[in-house]
């Protein structure tokens, strides 16, 4: 069973970073997208980052600059490196998975494998 677990959340000042971690589970397909989705009180789901199974990166226009997605392939886990973060940024993050698609973009009903979240919280 696939299952993507999220970790490395917390609280931080403006300003701070933290990284986020998603380990998946269960599965061994060679061609994959992989998200960063961010929900926060009040608003929509927003895909923040993308990667695919060859390192290609995209990332919402909000956090280019500052948010860095990578992959560590041996380890199945997924990273979001967030830097210079803004109060804006609070939200509950998600990490999902894509086996399925032509093509890698932040595009909410693609992704069928989601994990349970991690909590990002940023005081000004």
């Amino acid at each position: 069973q696939v299952q993507p677990v999220e970790s490395g959340g917390g609280s931080v000042q403006a300003g701070g970073s933290l990284r986020l971690s998603c380990v998946v589970s269960g599965y061994t397909y060679s061609s994959y997208c992989m998200a960063w989705f961010r929900l926060a009180p009040g608003k929509e789901r927003e895909g923040v980052a993308v990667i695919d199974s060859d390192g290609s990166t995209s990332y919402t226009d909000s956090v280019k600059g500052r948010f860095t997605i990578s992959q560590d392939n041996a380890k199945n886990t997924l990273y979001l490196q967030m830097n210079s973060l803004k109060p804006e940024d609070t939200a509950m993050y998600y990490c999902a998975l894509d086996l399925m698609s032509a093509s890698c973009n932040m595009v909410f009903h693609n992704f069928g494998y989601w994990g349970q979240g991690t909590q990002v919280t940023v005081s000004s």
